[in-house]
């Protein structure tokens, strides 16, 4: 058997020998895919429906000496070569048209050392599997919003989420990185070791090669914090927003609030004459102390004239997994996001019209809460260079579902990594 690819130099399409491709298998623990294997399907297959494409062969690793093997097998070979983490990849970038995936979905291990704060985490793992080993012992890495997200692609392009404005984005708490380089080497990247690499791993992308292991170091909070939804009419909008980005400005660092605007989903703590109409939700998180956080939220629960407050303390572990059934995985995705200094009235105003007019009722704009313990680090010492935004918007227009049985989806989630003005790459 044979495999046509398309090589990485020339765009051209290169015949791989069945020898090759039986030599690259003897050496895997994991598997090498082809079109009419088993778990094919589930290798290519990311988030967004939007991205349907089919590599020549998908590597799915079971640890390093396979992504090695994988790295050695594409360049020897000439091919393209893409990389699959979590699967929670909005651009498409994970996948690959007839060249090399690298799936590490497999490789989702997660290691928490509680007496030095650290944690050992694999490529595949998604947020879900860190939150629950860190949180058992009341730590936490500041990762992203969903737990259906990789953990992988979010830490590359930065990451942000609940507990950014105490503790930094995701990369902040990067202590070192095992890659795969493009020889097929495998190096330790760390402030000693490979600095500049390390470097470019906190915010540059998956660029530089194939990350497999991520260390972090871990911070006290939890299990429980205080979180929850406020529901408001979305006639009160404009009044609404404007207090908001007051609030906001001075809010202390562990406390976070994000807008949420979009048509009402049939919540169970909503009216049911609320169901389908268009809402603005204040989303809130408090970090602190659960005996401070009913007083920490009470200037924004008191704002407007409520349809609905469910703001309460509550594992943390649950309020990643909130927004999980809102954003399912299937759907063609096209998201936007724009960095924001200050919410002025002429961009409420923008923001305003597009919300009266979004077109299905899956759509959403929402406004995250950034600043804080993030905005502190200095432009330079990352990869990531957007450290000065006090609020990102995404704008996502999920579409109908493609009628297709043999994909299989791993979950949702708003945009938690480096804002992109173009469709952002969730996780790669």
């Amino acid at each position: 058997m044979t495999i046509a690819s398309t090589t990485t130099d020339q765009d051209r399409t290169a015949t791989i020998p069945s020898a090759a491709l039986a030599d690259l298998r003897a050496r895997l623990r994991g598997k090498a895919c082809l079109a009419d294997d088993a778990g094919y399907h589930e290798a290519r297959t990311v988030w967004n429906a939007m991205i349907d494409r089919s590599p020549g062969v998908a590597v799915r690793c079971a640890g390093a000496a396979d992504v090695m093997n994988a790295v050695d097998f594409a360049r020897n070979n000439g091919l393209l070569l893409s990389v699959k983490g979590g699967g929670h990849n909005i651009a498409g970038n994970a996948v690959c048209d007839g060249g090399v995936l690298i799936d590490l979905g497999a490789m989702n291990g997660v290691r928490v050392d509680p007496g030095s704060r650290r944690a050992w985490v694999g490529p595949g793992a998604l947020l879900r599997d860190v939150d629950r080993e860190t949180q058992t012992f009341g730590l936490v890495v500041p990762t992203g919003i969903n737990s259906t997200t990789g953990i992988a692609g979010l830490t590359l392009g930065g990451g942000f989420g609940w507990t950014s404005r105490r503790f930094g984005m995701t990369i902040d708490n990067l202590v070192s990185a095992d890659v795969v380089l493009a020889d097929g080497s495998l190096v330790h990247a760390g402030s000693g070791e490979h600095p500049d690499l390390f470097w470019a791993l906190r915010g540059g992308g998956g660029n530089f090669g194939v990350v497999t292991n991520f260390e972090f170091k871990l911070n006290p909070m939890g299990p429980q914090v205080t979180a929850g939804l406020v529901v408001h009419p979305y006639e009160d909008a404009r009044e609404i927003l404007r207090a908001y980005r007051e609030i906001a400005r001075r809010a202390p660092d562990e406390l976070t609030c994000w807008v949420v605007m979009r048509q009402a989903p049939p919540l169970p703590f909503l009216p049911e004459e609320w169901h389908g109409r268009t809402i603005l939700a204040l989303a809130m998180c408090y970090t602190g102390d659960p005996a401070d956080g009913a007083e920490a939220t009470r200037e924004l629960r008191q704002l407007g004239r409520p349809i609905a407050d469910v703001v309460a303390p509550m594992p943390f572990v649950d309020w990643q997994a909130a927004f999980d059934p809102l954003l399912g995985g299937g759907a063609r995705n096209y998201w936007k996001s724009h960095d924001f200094m200050t919410l002025s009235d002429d961009v409420l105003g923008v923001i305003d019209d597009a919300v009266r007019t979004l077109p299905g009722p899956e759509c959403e704009i929402f406004i995250a809460h950034l600043g804080g313990a993030m905005s502190r680090v200095p432009e330079t010492a990352t990869a990531f260079p957007h450290r000065n935004a006090h609020f990102t918007m995404n704008v996502h227009t999920p579409g109908a579902r493609p009628p297709t049985t043999r994909r299989a989806r791993r979950g949702p989630g708003p945009c938690s990594r480096r804002p992109h003005p173009t469709p952002p790459a969730e996780s790669t």
